[in-house]
């Protein structure tokens, strides 16, 4: 059965530091490009990071670039996104999501992109 279960959410004062894990099982990750995407209250899904299938090109949206990490390790069937330095508009609920190609777009992904996605996990950050 294919699975993503996300864990690492939580609540945090700006400034601080969360960790966003995503295990994958019921497929092998290797050949495909995993990505992060969030929702804040009232807007719409947006992209925040993609890194492609063996692990060296990676993207991040411009609002999170220098303070937030995406990484991944294939072994395990798992990939995270580490957030320091977060500030209250990074609240939202962040998804991961499992890409259908092994490839990043270069404009970042797009949800039509995306071929299976992660429960969503909510990261509040307060001032």
């Amino acid at each position: 059965q294919l699975q993503l279960v996300e864990s690492g959410g939580g609540l945090v004062q700006s400034g601080g530091s969360l960790r966003l894990s995503c295990d994958a099982s019921g497929f092998i990750l290797n050949d495909y490009a995993t990505g992060w995407f969030r929702q804040a209250p009232g807007k719409e899904r947006e992209w925040v990071s993609c890194i492609n299938s063996g692990g060296r090109g990676i993207i991040y949206t411009g609002a999170v670039k220098g303070r937030f990490t995406n990484s991944r390790d294939n072994a395990k069937g798992r990939f995270y996104l580490q957030m320091d330095n977060l500030q209250t508009e990074d609240t939202a609920i962040y998804y991961c999501a499992v890409e259908r190609l092994g490839g990043c777009r270069g404009s970042g992904p797009e949800e039509e992109d995306v071929g299976f996605w992660g429960q969503g996990t909510q990261v509040a950050v307060s001032s």
